[in-house]
């Protein structure tokens, strides 16, 4: 199955259970990609949220209920997923600006369209990227949990552990237990294969040298052999990042005969210069070859 079809499969998958349970794992298996994979994807393609499309595809609809059908408001509510009015109302009146009983008396409501996978003629850039095997390793880390990919807000949770591991000692006590030879920087580290419904463990670390922790609070964690694609991101962050994960999502994966692994995702940062216009890191993702 392409990129292409997988998408939209995931699409028609979603549209078809507005009105019951969505099971983003289900969503992710159409589009043949991990739930973590498939939801920051979609995020880097839409600029919202799969949560966000969902909320607002399933008030578009209760809103053309409330204009053409005389079922109660309640009745509408648990159709679309709300326990009760009140929930639904704030909901309601969030999205299109006035109540479900405005609405029903002929009040304007707002419309989100459903999504579609269109082939257009697109890319005509390059990327910087190589395909490497690394062997298992050992990393010193901390880690934290931080929100599911929607929106920004895991970038906020994510910059805000960095100046919290800065300003506390943290990265210091990482770079005594670290090397840096063939991962040269600190990293990042996006434990994809973790994802849970509060989000997914995120870590700030370096490849390990071995020398015994003397009371550290910091994680040892060995990282399986995988194949990865590295590519070369330029620019100040965290923008030239986001520009760049969107590239590797809309350009590299859908041409290439790679697709993602269930790994990890290394972000491998040389220095803490990050706000130069000319700063250069590399992201690394764990991949396999498409079936």
């Amino acid at each position: 199955m392409d990129w292409i079809t997988g998408i939209q499969r995931a699409l028609d998958y979603t549209e078809t259970h507005l009105t019951g349970e969505i099971d983003y794992e289900t969503a992710a298996k159409e589009a043949c990609s991990s739930v973590f994979h498939f939801q920051r994807m979609f995020t880097m393609l839409c600029g919202f949220s799969l949560g966000d499309y969902i909320r607002m595809r399933r008030l578009t609809l209760a809103a053309e209920d409330l204009m053409r059908m005389n079922d109660k408001v309640i009745d509408i509510a648990l159709k679309y997923g709300y326990d009760t009015p009140e929930s639904f109302s704030r909901a309601f009146t969030r999205f299109h600006g006035i109540t479900p009983t405005e609405a029903r008396h002929g009040g304007n409501v707002k419309s989100f369209s459903r999504l579609s996978v269109k082939l257009i003629l697109s890319g005509g850039s390059t990327m910087d990227y190589r395909i490497e095997k690394k062997d298992a390793f050992k990393i010193i880390c901390k880690k934290k949990q931080v929100t599911k990919p929607q929106g920004d807000t895991a970038t906020a949770d994510i910059s805000a552990f960095w100046n919290e591991c800065s300003a506390d000692g943290t990265m210091d006590a990482i770079c005594k237990y670290g090397k840096f030879d063939h991962l040269n920087g600190v990293l990042g580290i996006c434990f994809s294969e973790e994802l849970a419904d509060s989000g997914f463990p995120y870590g700030i670390g370096a490849e390990y040298n071995g020398t015994p922790l003397n009371g550290q609070k910091l994680d040892i964690i060995e990282i399986p052999a995988y194949t990865y694609a590295v590519f070369t991101c330029r620019g100040k962050m965290p923008e030239a990042f986001k520009d760049t994960y969107k590239k590797i999502c809309t350009e590299f994966f859908p041409q290439s005969n790679y697709e993602y692994g269930q790994g990890v995702e290394l972000e491998v940062y040389p220095s803490a210069d990050v706000q130069n216009p000319d700063y250069t890191c590399e992201i690394w993702i764990a991949v396999k070859e498409k079936k």
